[in-house]
């Protein structure tokens, strides 16, 4: 089985799927993390959890789907990261704190206001992440996602645990419409991760304990993606 093509299959099922169902914003679906309606509502269940009312650290994905999470846990005073778009920095992520916010966490929160309105600091600068928010295409009830296929998300987790910053208690979450939530086995690489639990506008749901990559998976990458990323260029446990 050609993973990355079924992969694929099972991004175009899921972005029909919302598509038909008027599930999406005026933007559709196909070739991104789809803006869902009951976004919002989301958000306002996973701010209901415990795993998410304890967390003090929050790292999140830019995607317009996951703004109201941004924006909640800026609200709240949690510190929150996002990664610069295509980690294309040598500190590739920004830093958010609602205290030291130069416009209000709506504008902050989004991928152009926190280029306007956020620091970027590296790996090295950053606290220990209690929760991580990711966005997906599709997901399955035992945590197994399939994203928009850029590689993107798992690379900022496996940058992050390599770093020492997502560890086992770190609670992986993903918020994502009804419609997203696949009853079957999807196909996954040895390097992707799964998450911990799935938020959508009905119900929340805890998966199966999730599997986590080492760190970065260097035989996985080209030469190219290496070195258009800075972080990963000068990452010292690199192979020479």
């Amino acid at each position: 089985m050609d993973i990355d093509h079924e992969k694929q299959k099972v991004r175009v099922e899921v972005w029909d799927r919302l598509e038909r169902a008027g599930a999406t914003g005026s933007h559709g679906a196909h070739g991104r993390i789809p803006n869902f309606i009951g976004a919002e509502l989301t958000a306002t269940r996973l701010a209901g959890i415990s795993a998410w009312r304890q967390a003090e650290v929050v790292k999140s994905n830019p995607d317009k789907a996951q703004l109201p999470v941004r924006v909640q846990a800026l609200d709240e005073g949690k510190l929150l990261y996002m990664a610069v778009p295509q980690l294309a920095d040598v500190r590739p992520f920004y830093l958010l704190e609602a205290v030291k916010l130069a416009a209000p966490p709506a504008e902050v929160a989004t991928g152009s206001g926190a280029a306007a309105h956020a620091g970027k600091v590296g790996t090295d600068e950053m606290q220990a992440i209690d929760l991580v928010v990711c966005g997906s295409v599709a997901v399955n009830r035992d945590g197994v996602r399939v994203g928009k296929g850029a590689g993107y998300s798992d690379l900022e987790v496996a940058l992050l645990t390599e770093a020492g910053l997502i560890g086992p208690s770190t609670v992986l979450v993903t918020t994502v419409h009804q419609l997203q939530v696949l009853d079957r086995p999807l196909p996954e690489s040895p390097h992707d991760f799964s998450v911990d639990l799935i938020v959508t506008p009905e119900e929340v749901i805890w998966c199966a304990p999730p599997r986590r990559p080492r760190g970065i998976y260097w035989d996985v990458l080209s030469e190219q993606k290496i070195g258009a990323i800075p972080a990963l260029s000068l990452n010292a446990g690199r192979p020479r």
